[in-house]
C-alpha cells in the first residue's frame, strides 16, 4: 500500500520536482568500495548557492509533509551543515500540552537495533567476543548450537519473533517481561516451530528475538546492564545528553506514544525488553550518532564494512540487511544506508548517504506513518531512485502487535528482503554467494 494518496503525494512529489529542473549463506565478501573511509580532514564547506539550494528544497518538501497530522521532529544535514530542522506538536497531542523542542527525546522503537548491533560490533572490534561464536557459548542453555552473533545482527538465525510467540496463553501478560522472560521461554519451548524455523542461516527474518538476545550478551561480556554498556561506550563519549535506554525508572520523563485517534498508547507487558527497541532519543542525538560513524572516531572501516555489506541474496533485488542496517543497493553503485522504526504510536526513521555525507531523521509519535515518504527527498543529495516513483516505503520495521497478538497492518516484512524489490526483476534466484568470514582489523584470525 502506498505511504501517499491525493494530496499529501502530489505535495510531495512537487517538492521533488523542483529540484530536479535461500540456502545456507554468508555474505558477499564486501569489496573495498563498500564503504567511505573514515573523514579525513576537514569536510569540504558548502558554498552559498549550495546552502540555498538544498536548504530551500527540503523545506518545501518537508514543510508539505508536515503540514499534516505529523507530531514530531526533522533534521537534514550534509557536510555537517543542518539544513533543515523542525519540531511540530506536544508531548501530549491529544490535549496539545508541552511543546516538542530539542531535548524531547522520542522513543526510536526497530532504530535502537543500530545501537545493540554497534555496540556488538564494539566488543567484536575490542576482541572481546567474536561474531562467529555460537549463542550458546555466552547464554546458558540456549538450545539451538547453529545460531551465531552474526545470523542475530543479519536476521539470518531462524528464530522468530518473541512479540508473536510471547502472546502465547502460557504467557503471564500481567506482568512486565523481561529479555531474561525471553530467553528462558526459548529454552522452555525450543521444540516449538513458532519459536525456530529449524535452521539457522537459511534466509532472512525480520525478527526482534535477534536483538533481545543480543543486548543480553553484550551484558555478559561487558559485564554491565545494556543500558549502562550504551550510555558508557556511546551515549556520554558523544554527549548525547538526551538519550537514554529506557527502564521503569524513566517512566516519569519518557514521552509516550498516541493512536491517530489521539488516544495514548498504554503499557504493556513485552515493553522492558530491551536491544531490540527502547532507546529514547533526539533528533539532534541521532545526528551525533550518524556523525561519530562516518568520521572514524569508534570503529574501523573494516568493521563498518562488515556492518554495511549485504547477507541475504538467496532472491534478486535491491533491498538487504547488514549487520544492525537496512539498506538498498542501488543499479548505479549507491549504498542507502537507513533504519526504519514502529513501536505502538513511535513511527521512525534515520537515513544516511555515505557518498554524500547527508542524513535525513525524522522522529513521530502518532502512529503518522508518512515519516517514512521522507526517503524520497534522497534524489536531492544523488541519483537514488534510478527515476522510479518511490521506494518501498510500506517497510516499516513493525513488531506491534494488535489486538489478540495479531500483526498489524505492515508487519508483512518478515520472509526475506527481496520479496518487495524495488522495480521488477527475473524470477531465477542467484547464485548461492561465496562464504566469507568478516574479521575486524583489530581481531585476530582463528
Amino acid at each position: 500500500m502506498r505511504v501517499l494518496k491525493g494530496i499529501g503525494y502530489l505535495a510531495l512529489s512537487a517538492a521533488l520536482l523542483v529540484v530536479s529542473c535461500g540456502h545456507a549463506q554468508n555474505a558477499k565478501e564486501p569489496s573495498q568500495t563498500d564503504t567511505l573511509a573514515p573523514t579525513a580532514g576537514v569536510i569540504p564547506a558548502l558554498t552559498a548557492p549550495e546552502l540555498e539550494h538544498y536548504s530551500a528544497i527540503t523545506g518545501h518538501f518537508f514543510d508539505s509533509m508536515l503540514a499534516g497530522r505529523f507530531n514530531g521532529s526533522v533534521l537534514v544535514a550534509k557536510n555537517g551543515v543542518v539544513l533543515y530542522e523542525r519540531y511540530k506538536g506536544f508531548e501530549n497531542p491529544r490535549f496539545r500540552k508541552d511543546s516538542l523542542n530539542a531535548h524531547t527525546a522520542f522513543h526510536l522503537a526497530s532504530m535502537s537495533k543500530t545501537f545493540t548491533a554497534m555496540g556488538t560490533l564494539k566488543l567484536w572490534q575490542d576482541g572481546k567476543l567474536d561474531i562467529h561464536d555460537p549463542i550458546a557459548k555466552y547464554l546458558a542453555g540456549f538450545p539451538y548450537p547453529a545460531v551465531t552473533i552474526e545470523t542475530l545482527l543479519n536476521h539470518r538465525s531462524g528464530l522468530h519473533n518473541y512479540v508473536h510467540f510471547m502472546y502465547k496463553p502460557d504467557v503471564d501478560k500481567h506482568k512486565l517481561l523481561s529479555n531474561q522472560d525471553v530467553l528462558q521461554y526459548i529454552i522452555k519451548h525450543a521444540r516449538d516451530r513458532d519459536v525456530f524455523s529449524g535452521v539457522a542461516n537459511r534466509h532472512f527474518e525480520y525478527s526482534n528475538t535477534n536483538y533481545a538476545l543480543l543486548a543480553m550478551i553484550i551484558e555478559k561480556v561487558s559485564g554491565l546492564p545494556y543500558p549502562e554498556f550504551m550510555a558508557k561506550t556511546f551515549f556520554e563519549p558523544l554527549q548525547m545528553q538526551d538519550t537514554y535506554v529506557y527502564t521503569l525508572a524513566d517512566s516519569a520523563k519518557a514521552m509516550c506514544s498516541f493512536y491517530q485517534s489521539g488516544r495514548p498508547f498504554r503499557m504493556e507487558f513485552l515493553d522492558l525488553v530491551y536491544g531490540d527497541k527502547n532507546v529514547y532519543s533526539t533528533v539532534r542525538d541521532i545526528y551525533k550518532w550518524d556523525q561519530a560513524l562516518r568520521n572514524g572516531q569508534l570503529f574501523s572501516k573494516g568493521v563498518l564494512d562488515s556492518a554495511y555489506a549485504g547477507y541475504s541474496f538467496e532472491k534478486p533485488g535491491q533491498r538487504n540487511y547488514g549487520l544492525g542496517w537496512r539498506m538498498l543497493f542501488i543499479p548505479n553503485g549507491k549504498k542507502l544506508i537507513y533504519h526504519n522504526g514502529w513501536w505502538h504510536g513511535n513511527r521512525t526513521v534515520l537515513i544516511r548517504m555515505l557518498d554524500e555525507n547527508a542524513t535525513i531523521i525524522a522522529l513521530s509519535n502518532n502512529d503518522y506513518r508518512n515519516v517514512y515518504a521522507a526517503k524520497r527527498l534522497c534524489d536531492l543529495f544523488g541519483d537514488y531512485r534510478q527515476g522510479h516513483e518511490s521506494f518501498d516505503e510500506g517497510e516499516t520495521d513493525s513488531t506491534d502487535p494488535g489486538p489478540g497478538g495479531e500483526p498489524r497492518e505492515g508487519m508483512g516484512v518478515t520472509a526475506t528482503m527481496a520479496s518487495a524489490p524495488v522495480v521488477a526483476h527475473p524470477a531465477a534466484h542467484h547464485r548461492a554467494k561465496r562464504r566469507v568470514r568478516h574479521h575486524p582489523p583489530t581481531a585476530k584470525k582463528p
